[in-house]
């Protein structure tokens, strides 16, 4: 049952995030009890989300016709990243496994990529669909780092990098070249920039904690990659944009929301370390964020980009 957040709260760095919340509204806890939820999914025509317990093996579905919580699936693969694609099917990162797959309407599951150039990929971590159904995902080390969030290996692939499946054909394609831990991504509302995190400083003394930015050619080249936000409190891992523009990420502290131009106008308090994020809802205007252990929601006035 929800509960109100204790801890919880609306902190304003800057008079354009007062603008996006009312007094009155307080973050809720709807569920506790994993060990590291990531990966929220929207799924509108359910009415209901998906998201990830990684080290549990498990994924979790919230019904907001009751709120009622149930494992959706175990074993997952300790499955990570998940999102929705166009045709509302649900495609997830998968540690264990070293794959992006997508469940089909009959619950089959199609595995899309596990390999590139004839080696494994490392552990695949975030991934987004785009409008021409290509989908996009990062893949670290995390989930073979240790045998909490997969099984400890020896990485195939010389660096970590962000991948593109090519909607018809499903060729696989490396899209970057220069990332330490390449986390979350998210495409601007036009789609002609792509956001991407390096959560390289949680391995690396100085190591990368930041959001970059690219430019999205007509053949889906990407250039630029400039920084586009320093993380103030521990690294960015997910993140989603809302219409308007705005980047809604992950923090140790919370949420924090980040201007198109870059400036960190506000935060939304959480007390667990904050692992990813999404819009949902019937109006794209509820954000449901996976702290360490349990699953928030908060209302927001932005309207999330895509579902899912």
């Amino acid at each position: 049952m929800a509960q109100v957040a204790e801890g919880a709260g609306f902190e304003v760095l800057d008079p354009r995030f007062a603008a996006l919340f009312a007094a009155h509204i307080h973050v809720e806890r709807l569920w506790t009890g994993a060990r590291w939820c990531e990966g929220p999914a929207w799924f509108a025509a359910g009415r209901y989300l998906l998201w990830s317990d990684i080290p549990n093996n498990r994924m979790m579905r919230w019904d907001e016709t009751d709120g009622s919580v149930s494992v959706f699936r175990a074993p997952s693969q300790n499955s990570n990243g998940n999102t929705v694609d166009r045709q509302g099917r649900l495609v997830t990162c998968e540690h264990l496994t070293r794959r992006v797959t997508r469940t089909e309407h009959d619950g089959t599951i199609t595995v899309l990529a596990d390999s590139f150039d004839g080696k494994r990929l490392n552990s695949p971590n975030d991934v987004v669909v785009k409008s021409d159904g290509s989908i996009w995902f990062t893949d670290p080390t995390y989930g073979i780092l240790t045998d909490y969030e997969g099984d400890r290996a020896e990485p195939e692939l010389a660096g970590c990098h962000v991948y593109r499946i090519e909607a018809q054909s499903g060729r696989l394609t490396q899209m970057t070249t220069d990332f330490a831990k390449p986390n979350g991504l998210a495409f601007s509302p036009d789609e002609r920039q792509l956001y991407i995190s390096d959560t390289g400083a949680t391995h690396q003394p100085d190591g990368p904690a930041h959001i970059r930015r690219f430019d999205v050619g007509q053949d889906q080249a990407l250039s630029g990659g400039e920084v586009f936000a320093e993380c103030s409190n521990g690294v960015f891992d997910g993140f989603r944009l809302d219409s308007d523009g705005r980047i809604w990420t992950s923090a140790f502290d919370g949420v924090h929301c980040h201007d198109p131009d870059g400036t960190l106008i506000g935060k939304i308090q959480i007390p667990e370390i904050v692992a990813n994020l999404t819009f949902g809802g019937a109006k794209r205007n509820r954000l449901f964020i996976c702290g360490t252990s349990s699953l928030y929601a908060v209302y927001v006035f932005a309207n999330g980009v895509t579902i899912g």
